[in-house]
């Protein structure tokens, strides 16, 4: 008596591999403009696999914001961690950004700015509208505090300089997408910083 082999699970697929994948499409595409047939010849993976892993693409897209934190734009968060003062803090996440906007392994510019091109879904927008919007608000108060503390000089003013520099990196983005080289941009960032008061 012979018996049918048990039947295996689903193939598996490199997820990471699978998001990144995702992440670029978003990346230099935007949301809007980026479809589900786009996504999965992209991950490499079929619709029922791209739904039963990461639900739909509202739900994968929030997968990637996230992943886009973690990776490609974690060298903010670290140039804070790092750096001894908050002023050098952002001079060298002004450098840095010059540098991964226009790094050649991956598309220019910012995803999360990025993304937002031409997008007509408001949940979408409000999302990365609040992400940009919470940038500027931890850069205001880690300014606020350097001047409470007297690291900074009073005339420093934490709303203007947080504002100018989420400015610098939003124009920055679209710079590098439109072919402004790194040099150019450091040079950006350099007169950027020279906006501040001289230090305390």
């Amino acid at each position: 008596m012979t018996t049918s082999p048990p039947r295996g699970r689903p193939r598996s697929f490199d997820r990471e591999a699978a998001l990144d994948a995702a992440t670029r499409l978003f990346w230099e595409r935007g949301y809007e403009a980026t479809s589900i047939a786009d996504l999965t010849e992209a991950m490499g993976i079929r619709a029922p696999s791209l739904y039963a892993a990461f639900g739909d693409k509202r739900a994968l897209f929030e997968e990637v914001v996230a992943g886009y934190g973690r990776t490609y734009g974690a060298f903010g968060p670290r140039a804070f961690e790092e750096e001894p003062t908050v002023r050098a803090g952002i001079a060298r996440l002004l450098r840095e950004t010059a540098a991964e906007y226009t790094a050649p392994d991956h598309p220019h510019g910012c995803m999360i700015i990025s993304a937002a091109a031409n997008c007509t879904n408001e949940d979408v927008m409000a999302r990365l509208r609040a992400l940009r919007e919470s940038n500027i608000a931890d850069l205001e108060q880690r300014i606020a505090a350097a001047v409470a503390s007297g690291e900074e000089p009073p005339e420093a003013d934490p709303g203007t300089l947080a504002r100018l520099t989420g400015a610098v990196i939003q124009g920055m983005s679209q710079q590098a997408r439109d072919g402004a080289g790194r040099a150019e941009l450091e040079l950006v960032a350099a007169a950027a910083m020279r906006a501040w008061p001289p230090s305390a």
